[in-house]
Formats: structure tokens, sequence, C-alpha cells
């Protein structure tokens, strides 16, 4: 009996740790729900954590990847402005170059020149006793051609009642001068009535008739008046002053024109000085 209730007494307290271990068994697998609760938590933390970083990454390599491609097209520039001044130089260089080959050449051409003038001028003063001598018969010939056609010119001119060639234009009368013989004073009178001075005499247009090339002249000399009435033209007027001699002046009237006449007073040359000297 004692036996019985001895086993029925283990039997009974059997349970209790039982109750125990399956305690622990609670509390072991509460504390390994707690790890596992919190492993998981920061398993997510940490995965969040690496995305954050992965996505920060992903952001540094594009910006890296911008500045990359930046930084090559910046390079590409600079190269192909660094192409450019190559180039610059290049053809600078050769410019100068150029520059310098035309600028030797034209001290050679200079140099040639010089030596030639000199070469030349060495023989214009070899000869230059020959050349003035063809110069001296080249003026000789032209003296001659000149006189030669003074006289044709002479022939053709019209001779006054005293001898004297009459000119008709501006060109004969300068070949009268050349034969200095006479002098001559050139004239045009514009106005009627009104007195003009032509060598050392006063000469008054009175009146022109253009169609028929005539005029009428009024002259004053030696406090004298002579009126010539209805002279042609190329029609020489003759007359004396005191002291002339027997040589006269010549007054001759060339055109005609309205109100207008053109010609010429020819004065001997003694009579030519006095009229001068009257003049000053």
């Amino acid at each position: 009996m004692s036996e019985e209730r001895e086993l029925i007494v283990q039997e009974a307290a059997a349970p209790r740790w039982i109750g125990i271990v399956v305690v622990a068994l609670a509390v072991v697998s509460l504390v390994a729900l707690g790890a596992g609760w919190t492993a998981s938590n920061r398993s997510k933390a940490l995965e969040q954590n690496l995305a954050t970083q992965t996505q920060q990454v992903k952001q540094d390599e594009d910006v890296l990847g911008q500045r990359l491609a930046k930084a090559e097209d910046t390079n590409a520039q600079l190269q192909g402005e660094l192409s450019v001044v190559t180039d610059k130089m290049k053809l600078t260089q050769g410019e100068l170059n150029k520059a310098r080959a035309q600028a030797k050449q034209i001290k050679e051409d200079d140099a040639k020149e010089l030596s030639d003038l000199q070469n030349n001028l060495n023989g214009q003063l070899a000869t230059k006793a020959s050349v003035d001598d063809v110069n001296k018969v080249g003026t000789d010939v032209d003296g001659v051609k000149t006189d030669l056609e003074t006289t044709k010119n002479n022939l053709n001119m019209t001779r006054g009642e005293f001898g004297t060639l009459i000119a008709k234009n501006h060109d004969e009368i300068d070949e009268l001068r050349r034969l200095g013989e006479r002098d001559y004073y050139e004239f045009t009178i514009n106005k009627k009535g009104e007195r003009e001075k032509v060598g050392d005499m006063m000469v008054e247009l009175r009146a022109v008739n253009p169609k028929r090339n005539i005029y009428t002249v009024a002259l004053y000399v030696d406090d004298a008046r002579y009126d010539k009435k209805n002279r042609s033209v190329n029609e020489p007027i003759y007359f004396f002053t005191r002291g002339n001699g027997h040589a006269p002046l010549e007054f001759v009237v060339n055109n005609v024109g309205k109100d207008k006449i053109t010609g010429y007073l020819s004065v001997p040359k003694a009579q030519a000085t006095h009229a001068q000297t009257s003049g000053n």
C-alpha cells in the first residue's frame, strides 16, 4: 500500500515539471519570436537603408555621368579650338615665310636695277659728248623748220600799204611777234560808247554791223580824235604820232560781234618803247 501511494504521489507530481517545461518553452518561444520580430524589423530597416543608399548611388552615378559628358564636350571643344589655333599658327608661319621670300626677291630686284642704272649712267656719261652734238644738230634742224614755217606763214599773210604783214587771228599775231620787228597789243572791246586804253592810245567803239563785218571807232591819239567809220575787218588803219618818225602805228580789227570788236595794235619798236614809258 505504501508503494502504491508513493507511486500515486510520484504520478501526481509529474505534471508540475511539465508545466514548468511548457512555460519555459513558451518563454523561449516568446523570446525567439521577439528576436525574430526584431530581426525582421532590422532586416526591413536594412533593406530600406540599402534601397536609399542604392538610389543615392544611382543619383550620384547620373550626376557623375552628366559631368563626364559635359567634360567630354568641353574637351572636344578645346581640341577643336586648339586645332584652329594650330592651323592659324601654321598659316601665319606660311605667310611670314612668303613675306620673307618676297622681301628677299625685292631686295635682289632693287640691287639689279641699281646695278643696271649705274651701268646706264656710266654709258651715258661716256657718250654725253656725242649726245650733246646730236641734240645741237636737232636744235638747229628745229630752228630751220621754224624759220621755214614762219616764211610760209608770211607768204600767206597780206601786206599793207606800208609793207607790214596783216595778221588775221591770234596765231598769226604770235608769228609776227616772233619776227621781232614790231610789238603787238591785242584787245577786245565789249561795250559801245566807252573809251578803253590800247597801247598808248584810247579806243571808243561807236557802232558795229556783224552781218557786213564792218565797224566804226573813234581813236584818241596825241590829244586828237580820229573817227574811222564803216571800216572792214582785217583792214589796217594807219596813223602817225609825235616822235614816231616815218613808221606808222597800225590798228586792225579781226572780228566783229554784237557790240564787240577784237583785234590788235601794231607799234614800231621805238614807238613801243615810248608807249611803255608813257604808260608807266
